[in-house]
């Protein structure tokens, strides 16, 4: 009997050793607290960090109040003998400030009474620090996000839906925040454009000249940027746009004023091309009105031909004047499959006279059969002409000079596929370019031509009509042998 009580007892002090050396060594802070919140026992890890008196308040010891807290888990346990949680702030013995979590639980003695209330503290300190780092993190980054001057969207990359935009967007697209949230980024597209949007938008990174409408209805013209990113736990797309209605516009009566100094270049040829279907109708006209007038019969086979003659040279005439106003119209922001060799032929039926007139040999060399590109036939014809004016400038030029050395008056045009690229190119025999000056060029009101000659947008205006449609322009040249402007196109893909 005696040796299972020794047993016994050497069990429960086993035990209580075993309990004490947890309470010790536990990595957290706790301690026991009776009544009135005075420390009653605490662990190793309390006692290190805050160097507490036995009997002090334990908001005093560790949180260096004077009083106790407002909301305290501790007399809460005492009051319903349950356990209580709260997150709680004090000062380190070092003065640094700290974060805790906090768990209380009742001690009860024999009877049932609530004799004192553990309390464990976890140390989230480092946390809480984090937390704070990435809230004042995400504030930073929402206020750039917010103050961006252009409209920026955050969509779901798989549908496309809104999930977040910044307030710039209510600004250009006239839609409040809320009404544009959880709704598709298509639907800023025109209907018609929506599904072919919808496949460039996961598979491009830049989108330019892209129409979209207004909350209003009105259309505006905008450039897109798109990136994958990260963004609460999914992969994104962050899209900017940047509206460049106004500076469309304002690039649309550059280049209308561009071809009505065109239009005003090629007068007279246009007079001399006119001249000729005329002079055939009046030949004709006079002969009938004089035999009319003189009573004469006219033979049916003669008439006959008289007519077809006149009715020929009034189409002529009228296809030189549809061209000329077709030639003349404004143009618009727009692209369509366009052959460049029909643009070439085209632009030399309204320019080949002034060509003819000064005594200047077009050489063409065009391969046959050649893919589209993605253009407007219109633009690219203003491009051609303008090259031509500045080739048949300097051919002209060159032959005014007494040192020629038997140049010939010539422009060559030639076309080729080279891979995925077509290929213009534009040769004269004129004067060539002074290398001081090539790199300016392309520059708006450059011109090296007498004041009142030229307006110095040609090719200004030709190299932005070129980049809009994807291509590139370059220029070779020798001083008193010659140029060649070679433009280069993407071919369009038709799948």
């Amino acid at each position: 009997m005696s040796n299972r009580i020794f047993e016994n007892q050497e069990e429960l002090s086993k035990q209580r050793e075993e309990y004490k050396n947890l309470f010790e060594l536990a990595p957290c802070y706790i301690t026991v607290q009776d009544r009135d919140l005075k420390l009653i026992k605490f662990n190793r890890e309390f006692a290190q960090e805050f160097n507490p008196q036995m009997g002090d308040y334990c908001y005093h010891a560790y949180k260096g109040r004077s009083e106790r807290c407002e909301i305290c888990p501790v007399l809460k346990t005492f009051e319903d003998g349950k356990s209580h949680y709260s997150e709680e702030e004090g000062i380190n013995k070092d003065g640094t400030r700290s974060f805790w979590m906090v768990r209380t639980a009742s001690i009860r003695d024999a009877q049932g009474n609530i004799t004192a209330a553990m309390e464990m503290c976890l140390d989230v300190t480092q946390m809480k620090f984090l937390e704070d780092e990435a809230r004042k993190s995400e504030e930073k980054y929402r206020m750039i996000f917010d103050t961006i001057p252009n409209p920026v969207f955050v969509l779901d990359k798989g549908s496309l839906e809104i999930m977040d935009c910044n307030d710039n967007v209510t600004a250009v697209y006239g839609f409040s925040k809320d009404t544009i949230l959880n709704t598709s980024f298509l639907d800023l597209f025109e209907e018609d454009e929506r599904e072919a949007y919808e496949d460039k938008m996961t598979s491009v990174n830049v989108l330019n000249q892209a129409r979209q409408i207004r909350k209003d209805g009105h259309i505006i013209y905008v450039n897109i940027r798109i990136s994958s990113t990260g963004y609460r736990g999914q992969e994104v797309l962050l899209v900017t746009t940047s509206d460049i209605t106004e500076r469309l516009m304002a690039e649309q009566q550059l280049i209308q004023a561009g071809k009505m100094a065109t239009l005003g270049e090629m007068a007279t040829g246009v007079a001399h091309e006119l001249n000729q279907p005329l002079s055939v109708i009046k030949t004709a006209s006079s002969f009938i009105t004089k035999k009319v007038g003189k009573g004469e019969p006219i033979e049916d086979d003669i008439l006959g031909t008289l007519t077809d003659e006149i009715d020929n040279q009034v189409d002529r005439a009228s296809k030189i004047i549809t061209h000329m106003r077709e030639f003349g119209r404004k143009s618009e922001v727009g692209k369509e499959e366009v052959q460049v060799n029909d643009v070439i032929k085209r632009s030399l039926e309204i320019f080949i006279q002034q060509l003819k007139l000064r005594e200047i040999e077009v050489v063409l060399d065009l391969q046959e059969d050649l893919p589209s590109i993605m253009a407007d036939s219109n633009r690219l014809e203003q491009v051609l002409i303008n090259l031509l004016i500045n080739a048949r400038d300097a051919v002209e030029e060159r032959w005014k000079d007494t040192d020629r050395k038997g140049a010939a008056k010539k422009i060559f045009l030639r076309t080729r596929l080279e891979g995925c690229k077509i290929i213009i190119e534009v040769e004269d025999t004129g004067t060539g370019i002074p290398e001081s000056i090539l790199d300016k060029i392309f520059e708006p009101f450059f011109t090296t031509k007498k004041v009142g000659v030229g307006t110095g947008l040609g090719l200004s205006i030709s190299y932005g009509i070129i980049q809009a449609y994807y291509g590139i322009i370059r220029v070779e040249t020798k001083e008193k042998e010659g140029t060649t402007f070679i433009i280069q196109f993407p071919v369009h893909n038709n799948g």
